[in-house]
């Protein structure tokens, strides 16, 4: 099963000061944050800010390619977590077919802003995710389990 997201926005690792893209369950109060490079996370941020750039970002020109040959981005899917790496696929509605792409969940993130695209996150991985938090054994446990806690303004105070 899937749950869709919404990006509630991009913050610094308190700790670690690494970019962390937060989405939140679109229907539900479930959050999962996931840790992007630098440079993704600037693509990611450029596009919620709706900064407008000289020329295409990488993001950009992926939408146009897609386009141009004919296709629209349906859907990312956050689809997996294997030792703390989460994983993406980008389905992608051909003229004849739908055509699933291995990716990044950072690249994924950054063109479903591009493209106006739904975000979603398989329940194994929110179930995962739930597990280590309640360990207290990996990051993104810690990390969600902060974030559950803050209110929109508080998180409002955490800028990339």
């Amino acid at each position: 099963m899937q749950i869709e997201m919404t990006i509630r926005r991009l913050i610094p690792d308190p700790i670690t000061n690494m970019p962390v893209v937060v989405l939140v369950e679109k229907d539900g109060e479930r959050v999962l944050p996931i840790w992007v490079g630098v440079f993704e996370g600037t693509a990611i941020e450029l596009q919620i800010e709706k900064v407008e750039t000289p020329r295409p970002m990488t993001h950009d020109l992926l939408k146009s390619v897609i386009a141009s040959l004919g296709g629209e981005v349906e859907r990312v899917v956050v689809c997996e977590l294997k030792e703390n790496t989460f994983y993406a696929t980008i389905d992608i509605r051909m003229p004849d077919r739908v055509v699933t792409i291995d990716a990044r969940p950072s690249d994924a993130i950054a063109l479903a802003l591009r493209t106006g695209t739904r975000v979603f996150v398989e329940e194994a991985v929110m179930q995962s995710v739930k597990r280590d938090a309640d360990t207290g054994v990996a990051d993104v446990g810690r990390l969600q389990k902060w974030l559950e806690g803050l209110s929109d303004e508080e998180l409002g105070k955490y800028k990339m």
